[in-house]
This record gives C-alpha cells, structure tokens and sequence, in this order.
C-alpha cells in the first residue's frame, strides 16, 4: 500500500464514522458548469476534451461541484445530506503531469450554518491531526463580510463584480482598486463600443463582449481570456460614465481589507470599531462571524491560533461566506494543503430552485 492509499483509507474512515456517506463522481464532467461557475485561475487549467456528442467535456478538477450535481440528482434539494470523496483530480500546472489525489467532505442542506461552519473546521482540523500535519497556519476570512462592506460603501455594479473576481488574490485587488479612482483614461478606438455599454446590466454586457470575440475569432489577447477582456471593458465603460469611486470610499475598502492577523474574537473586536469609525452598517455581518467564533470555541477548536484576513478568500467563484484554508510551513510554496468553506449558491446554479446551505473542505495529499 502507497502513503497515499493509506492516507486515504485513514481519511475514509474518519470521514465514515462522522456520518458522511462516500460517493465517487466520474471522472469526466461537463465542461460547460465548470467554465460558468468556477474562477478564472481554475478555468485556464482545465483538460478538455469532447464527446461523441460533440459536447465539451473536462477532466474533474475538483469535487466540489461534480459531489453538488450528486446531490441534485439522487433526491430533494430541501434535505440535508452529508458526502466524503476520494481520488484524483486534473489541473494543468507546469512541471506536473497535473494529476494529484484529493479527499473531503461536503455537507449540504443544514440550516444551522454557523454551526455546520465551525463543525466542518473541527473535522478538517482533525483530518489535519490525523495526517499528521506539522507546524502549519489556519487562516480564516469571510467573503459574505466583504461583500457587505462593498454594498455598505455603495461601490458600483461592474467594481463589485471585478472585485469579487480578485478577491483572495491582494496584488489583483489593488491594481482593481487603483482603476477605480477614474484616472484611467479610455483609448478613443474603443469609446463607440464603451458608449454603447454605458448603462446595461453588467453580466449581459459581459456576455456581449465575450460573443463578439469569439465571432471574431479572439480567444486571449497578451494573456487575457476573453472574460477578462470584457470585464475590462466593463471597466472602461464604468470609468467613461462618471462611475469612478472616491478616494474616501476606497481608502476605507483599503482599511478593511488590511485588518489581518489577529485570531477571530479580537478581528471581531476590531471589526466594530472599523464600523463605528466609517459608519459603514456591517452589524449583522460581524455577528455572524462573532457566533461562528463561539461556536468554534464550544466545539473546542483554539480560537488563538486561527488568523483572521479581511483580504482572504478562495479563488473559486461559488464560496460565498466562510472560508478557510492550512498552510504548512514546509510546503507553503506548493500552496494550502487544506481549503474550504461555505457556497450556499452552488446547489441553486446547478439547477435547484432556490438557495441551499452548504459547506465543506478538501485536503490536497501531496502537500502534506
């Protein structure tokens, strides 16, 4: 037996005995639901291939969303179901043959979210324990925190969407935050189609952009996807209409975005007072986060030693509230060896008729 069979097996069986049932979704997956839900990190890396059918398949690149399409299609998105997975997923990374063997678990349906949060932490820190992991970070974030403090400062539509594509990334949010002041200043070959955007719905004009260069044939210009380049379109409209942020409104994103380090009940702490000194309405938001804190500490997780990052979040378009991920010192430049956190969206794009609670964590074998 393999190290790395033998970390599976020992992952399974904790993971089994904890009440999640194993599930093995295949290795081929419509490429279509990861190209529209995933970040634009994990869509340049895909494998893909085609069917018989002529439809665009990928290679599995994570287990995320193939296990919430099992969940879709085996009962009723209204009940509460608990699944561990384990085996090989395909990303392209230079150097690699791209294979490397994954195992979580996913819990979908509690409504008790906090809760569910801070027992999904428990699990992962056990798996950690289990594995053997030494001398590592656990760095937690909020992206439905951060999201509340763009609406509370009344960013525009088209900044919000290209900051939530960033988050998680800081040299990428504040290049965004730099083209939001407005002193960009938009080539004039392209001010007829900017005029033209001026004013629609963001994600439609996206759209738009990205069917016109694909009719002209354009798949990445200097690197760029053609996402990016309509988003940055989008931009460039934004700028042209007068909808640049002030320097107050982002000095005080910036504020927010540098309350790092400390564990959770201080960030909690700090957080009031950050709301308090910018009248920024985020009341319901820190709560959240000061009741997960409780919560984690009542299952008996050391709140201590878990960082808090107004910065940090996972570059995956589906988390939208809690996340977190491990960082062991040995092999930081390989990246988290554990990740995960909170995607109550996900089931609803993949064909459910409303929103449904969800949360879990993957552990990457080859970075421990």
């Amino acid at each position: 037996m393999t190290s790395g069979d033998a970390r599976i097996t020992a992952l399974s069986r904790l993971f089994t005995s904890t009440g999640y049932e194993e599930v093995s979704p295949p290795l081929l997956q419509p490429a279509e639901t990861f190209l529209d839900l995933v970040g634009e990190d994990l869509r340049r890396r895909l494998f893909l291939t085609h069917g018989e059918d002529g439809h665009e398949l990928c290679l599995r690149p994570d287990f995320t969303i193939p296990v919430a399409r099992h969940y879709l299609q085996s009962g009723a998105s209204d009940r509460v179901a608990a699944y561990s997975y384990a085996g090989p997923v395909f990303r392209q990374r230079a150097g690699t043959s791209g294979e490397t063997l994954q195992a979580g678990v996913e819990s979908i349906g509690r409504t008790d979210e906090e809760q569910a949060d801070a027992d999904m932490l428990s699990l992962a820190l056990e798996a950690a324990e289990l594995l053997n992991a030494e001398d590592y970070r656990v760095r937690i974030g909020d992206e439905g925190l951060f999201v509340a403090v763009l609406k509370a400062l009344e960013i525009p539509t088209v900044w919000q969407r290209r900051l939530r594509d960033v988050f998680g990334t800081r040299p990428s949010l504040d290049a965004v935050i730099e083209r939001m002041t407005g002193d960009e200043t938009a080539p004039e070959g392209k001010l007829g189609l900017l005029a033209a955007m001026e004013g629609q719905d963001p994600e439609a004009a996206v759209a738009v952009v990205e069917d016109l260069l694909s009719i002209a044939g354009v798949a990445a210009v200097g690197g760029r996807t053609a996402h990016e380049i309509a988003e940055r379109f989008m931009e460039q409209a934004a700028l042209r209409s007068g909808s640049g942020v002030d320097k107050d409104a982002l000095g005080r994103l910036k504020a927010y975005l540098d309350i790092s380090g400390p564990p959770p009940d201080r960030a909690v702490e700090t957080l009031h007072a950050f709301s308090r000194e910018t009248g920024l309405e985020l009341d319901a938001s820190i709560q959240r986060l000061a009741k997960r804190t409780d919560l984690m500490a009542e299952r008996g997780i050391d709140i201590s030693q878990l960082e808090y990052s107004g910065d940090f979040g996972r570059r995956l378009d589906y988390y939208t509230g809690f996340v977190f991920e491990m960082h062991a010192k040995r092999t930081a430049h390989l990246g988290q060896f554990m990740g995960g956190g909170r995607y109550d969206k996900l089931v609803e794009l993949l064909g459910a008729p409303k929103p449904v609670p969800a949360v879990g964590f993957t552990t990457w074998l080859d970075r421990i």
